[in-house]
């Protein structure tokens, strides 16, 4: 007699998803997902500085006119929206952000868990840019920018946000690489 067909289709599903997870590595670091959402994280982060893409900052500079009109709205736009979350919720804000920044940093690095370190190294510099976009929001607020200083300012900011981005994604690829060649293929 045999196994009832009930329990042949569990371990055959459970067989499935075993061969499924050998054959995929679920690791961070060494799954190209992980990569992926890297690399659409610090590209999305550079185009879009304080909300606005790039291109229409410079159809601005070039053209002027409505575009320059288009741009100065969206910047107001984005500043007031960011200002006002940042201003009614700012304890808030920076506690559950250190919270969940140590959380993950003690689960990662002291425990091991190679997932908490993957989420680290994709937040911590991140939260690097918010905070730099926040400051930069305070002074076009303040009236400091507006017109050729308004673009210079968006401009340097992407800068900015694209050498942190560049440094981020240095360290994750050698931390990365040195976590795969440390850990045995064998396990």
């Amino acid at each position: 007699m045999g196994r009832p067909i009930a329990v042949e289709r569990k371990f055959a599903a459970v067989d499935l998803i075993d061969i499924l997870f050998e054959t995929i590595d679920m690791r961070s670091f060494s799954n190209l997902w992980f990569w992926i959402a890297l690399s659409v994280l610090w590209s999305s982060a550079s185009h879009w500085v304080i909300g606005v893409p790039h291109d229409m900052i410079h159809r601005a500079r070039r053209e002027g006119g409505q575009s320059e009109v288009d741009l100065s709205d969206l910047v107001r736009v984005n500043v007031n929206r960011l200002l006002n979350v940042i201003d009614h919720s700012l304890y808030v804000i920076v506690g559950m952000g250190a919270f969940w920044l140590t959380f993950l940093a003690i689960l990662g690095f002291f425990y091991q868990v190679e997932f908490a370190q993957a989420v680290f190294l994709l937040i911590a510099p991140m939260s690097v840019v918010i905070w730099r976009s926040v400051k930069v929001s305070r002074w076009i607020a303040a009236g400091n920018y507006s017109g050729e200083a308004l673009y210079r300012q968006l401009i340097w900011h992407r800068r900015v946000t694209q050498i942190i981005g560049m440094l981020a994604v240095t360290v994750t690829a050698l931390y990365g690489t040195w976590m795969n060649f440390n850990t045995s293929v064998l396990n």
